[in-house]
């Protein structure tokens, strides 16, 4: 099993100064506690770390230990990261890539989610996210997208599980105009996405997802991901792998034009 995943270190940092502060100031975290409303033990996981440090008892903080802002300053680095810290080097990647190719087994890929369905997936998240964290995660999902008609890159390669499709993600409203949403995006002259249909054997596919990436430098790029863990391979061996099985995959999947048909079949089942 692999380590639980640690606080980011500005929550780390924010919360040592906190208690610094409070410290040097002759305040006690009792005081602290009364005067921000919260319980003891709130602001003691604030000040471990544990626990992000509120903008309330940044405010409190700063005012009871005359501060002069040098505490609420803090608030700008703990603003939430639009991706989880292991995608991380694939999404700088992945802004920068010239061509992409994916298959995605159990959701739509995020490059092609609406945002409706982009929020549903992150909000029910486990362990839960607030909503902070939800809102800046969502908005990163969308700022991705906009590669998809702004930038010269070629998504040649998409390819979804028909599990993905049929999925009961949200209302079937929602499902219905994600749907529709592939279909629109199919349509674009750098996307093509096909379907793997679950009554084809592709035993490839049931590895699960990957991403193959080219670099402007011609580098070829593999990613994996997998429950709260991604890996980014650069060496060519392991690349070569990836993308043999997705090879393999896009030839057992239905052609664009049956895809098309397809997705437009299971919409109207909705």
């Amino acid at each position: 099993m692999g380590a639980p995943a640690q606080p980011p270190m500005a929550w780390k940092y924010c919360g040592d100064q906190i208690k610094r502060w409070r410290a040097q100031a002759g305040v006690t975290r009792e005081e602290l506690s009364r005067a921000a409303n919260y319980d003891i033990e709130s602001v003691r996981s604030m000040e471990a770390g544990r626990r992000k440090p509120s903008l309330k008892l940044l405010e409190t903080a700063d005012e009871l230990c005359d501060a002069r802002g040098m505490l609420l300053g803090a608030k700008d680095y703990l603003v939430p990261e639009k991706f989880s810290s292991y995608s991380r080097g694939y999404t700088q990647a992945e802004s920068e890539a010239i061509a992409l190719q994916a298959y995605s087994a159990l959701l739509v890929p995020g490059l092609l989610q609406t945002e409706e369905y982009a929020r549903e997936t992150i909000s029910n998240s486990y362990p839960p996210l607030d909503d902070e964290t939800v809102e800046a995660r969502v908005t990163g999902r969308m700022q991705r997208q906009e590669r998809l008609t702004s930038s010269p890159t070629v998504f040649h390669g998409f390819v979804i599980y028909e599990v993905a499709l049929r999925a009961p993600i949200g209302e079937p409203g929602l499902m219905k105009r994600q749907l529709n949403h592939l279909l629109e995006i199919g349509r674009l002259r750098n996307v093509s996405i096909q379907v793997l249909p679950i009554s084809r054997a592709a035993y490839s596919a049931l590895n699960g997802p990957m991403v193959l990436l080219e670099t402007p430098d011609h580098e070829q790029l593999a990613y994996v991901e997998g429950q709260n863990t991604g890996i980014l391979y650069a060496d060519a061996a392991r690349v070569n792998v990836i993308a043999q099985r997705h090879g393999m995959i896009r030839t057992q999947a239905l052609s664009i034009e049956e895809t098309e048909e397809f997705i437009r079949g299971v919409a109207e089942e909705l």
